[in-house]
């Protein structure tokens, strides 16, 4: 801001000189009191000059509507929505959320920093205010394969960019408590460039949560009960309270949460889908669900923008108040929070469900061709298992988190594993797509139901190496062959025919195209995988697998580099 600006601005507040635009006659939500007054908001140069009583040439009445801060995301992962950082902004948008503080840990696992490049240049073409954090663990563990690494040395110059807010969700909570060299190092880098860092700690409790929470790590958005979120919130930690595609922690958190509290609690997504946006929206949600559960919805709203604000030093958002930007949401009430029109910095961006400004892409190309598959074969799917009892991932319903099963299995004559219809247990396997390793590990997985064919991705967190799951090695060796034809994305495959699939041509994590045009694809995709395949009714078949490989959260997952116990972090045998 230059000094005549500035004048502007005061003039503006103090009544002398006329708003560029006036938000009439609404009831505008005083966060920092927990109050609701009536009255007019100014806005001077996307800023918010003052709120009263003021007139300008151009008005818009707000007809005693609710007038909120902009809502704030307070961590998500533009990646697993499926869609680029422009289209993510056009679908959500228009249900009031105006800041995201997103981590694209995900495609720099793939492109390493040419991915985060990436990211930063397409989420400027969205009117969305994309906060965007460096990815602190690239690979997240040793334990598997990733297409790049980002060590400490790398993390100095990207740190100190003005487009970066902090450091990404630190996974490797191990390292953290453990005080590793090299974990300490990142932290360091974090620390010396007055940023702040973001946490990952499941099932943490007792002197360990102590020694993660010293290192001020600042976030948590991994609690499952009431008492992980007090622990957390005890020791000064924010908690994000995480509704999105794949885990839903809301309701359940809500219960702990209490006026003493809800200053330290945050929303956040994580992982949101066009699905999910298209059909019940995105903070918009959060806040309905809170509504729902009987909690005051000023302190729901709170939780959704200036506790956010506050937490990531974001001192120029987060609130209606002079001075602060012009991001602001108009609702007509406080049970369901439909949006009616959205402004990020005094610009009109989302009117009735519809995003206005024009949609324009960033181009793609330093992000396509990411795979490198060594020598693959039907031969490397075969599973030699020298017993008859072995050990399955058994997926659990409603989350990511799996369980470690034992299960007796069919052998053939050569102790290989054998496919029985009658027994919910099939393979499962990761073939590594970054560094020509040539690496295929296989395991069994137990829940999944399906009966026919077979289904591939490249997206398989946190590496995001190929993750295939099928009946017979003929269907899963055909799967993995026309996933790496199509470029990345998703293939069902049933008698070596391609029975549904969907490109994504952004690193094999994203599609370029539309949000509803992903939609119709993932909506394909799911009958196809119920109702040809005969994957399991309650079984979400596309977001189940892909956290089959994420071997930060707990019991059991397969890496391309084996079966691994995250309890113990270290490998096992199949064998039980």
């Amino acid at each position: 801001m230059n000094k005549s600006e500035l004048k502007k601005l005061i003039d503006v507040a103090a009544g002398r000189v006329e708003a560029d635009l006036v938000i009439k006659n609404a009831k505008v939500i005083d966060v920092y009191s927990a109050q609701i007054t009536q009255g007019d908001i100014a806005i001077s140069d996307g800023l918010i000059a003052g709120i009263g009583d003021y007139s300008a040439e151009n008005e818009v009445d707000a007809k005693g509507q609710y007038a909120a801060p902009g809502f704030i995301d307070s961590h998500i992962h533009i990646e697993s929505s499926y869609v680029s950082p422009e289209e993510l902004g056009r679908l959500i948008v228009p249900h009031g959320t105006t800041t995201i503080i997103a981590d694209p840990h995900e495609i720099a696992n793939v492109c390493g920093l040419d991915g985060l490049d990436y990211m930063i240049s397409a989420s400027k073409l969205t009117a969305l205010d994309v906060q965007m954090m460096l990815p602190s663990c690239v690979p997240a563990t040793p334990f598997e394969h990733a297409g790049c690494t980002i060590d400490a040395k790398a993390m100095e110059d990207p740190i100190q960019k003005e487009e970066i807010l902090g450091l990404g969700e630190f996974m490797n909570f191990p390292g953290v408590i453990g005080g590793f060299d090299d974990v300490l190092d990142k932290l360091l880098v974090a620390k010396k460039a007055g940023k702040p860092v973001d946490g990952h700690s499941p099932g943490v409790f007792g002197n360990a949560l102590n020694a993660y929470a010293a290192a001020r790590i600042r976030t948590d958005h991994e609690c499952d009960t009431v008492e992980e979120m007090h622990d957390r919130i005890a020791r000064g930690m924010y908690v994000l309270l995480r509704q999105g595609s794949a885990c839903h922690n809301l309701k359940a958190l809500l219960k702990g949460v209490t006026p003493a509290n809800s200053r330290r609690c945050l929303f956040c997504a994580d992982d949101c889908q066009p699905k999910t946006i298209l059909s019940i929206g995105h903070l918009d949600n959060h806040l309905r669900i809170c509504a729902q559960e009987g909690m005051d919805p000023i302190m729901a709203i709170q939780m959704a923008t200036l506790n956010a604000a506050e937490c990531y030093e974001l001192t120029d958002r987060g609130a209606i108040a002079p001075g602060l930007k012009a991001d602001i949401v108009l609702f007509d009430n406080l049970c369901d929070f439909s949006v009616q029109k959205v402004w990020i910095d005094g610009n009109l961006v989302g009117d009735q469900g519809n995003y206005l400004p024009e949609v324009k892409r960033h181009d793609i190309s330093a992000t396509k061709g990411r795979f490198k598959v060594k020598d693959f074969s039907k031969e490397k799917l075969s599973l030699v298992i020298g017993s008859d009892k072995a050990h399955v991932i058994k997926i659990l319903p409603g989350g990511v988190v799996t369980e470690k099963g034992v299960v007796e299995v069919s052998r053939n004559s050569k102790n290989e594993f054998v496919y029985n219809e009658s027994q919910d247990v099939v393979k499962v396997a990761v073939v590594e797509r970054h560094q020509n390793t040539g690496n295929v590990a296989v395991a069994l997985l137990k829940g999944y139901g399906i009966k026919k064919g077979a289904i591939a991705l490249s997206v398989a967190h946190d590496s995001h190496n190929i993750i295939v799951v099928g009946v017979s090695d003929e269907d899963m060796a055909f799967a993995v062959e026309a996933l790496i034809a199509q470029g990345g994305g998703i293939v069902l495959t049933h008698n070596r025919e391609v029975v549904e699939s969907m490109p994504m041509p952004i690193a094999g994590l994203m599609s370029d195209q539309s949000g509803e045009w992903v939609q119709e694809r993932l909506t394909a995709i799911h009958e196809k995988a119920h109702g040809v395949l005969s994957v399991s009714g309650d079984v979400e078949p596309v977001m189940t697998l892909c956290f089959m490989s994420l071997a930060v959260i707990p019991e059991i997952k397969l890496t391309d580099m084996g079966l691994f116990d995250v309890t113990k972090f270290d490998f096992i045998s199949i064998e039980a």
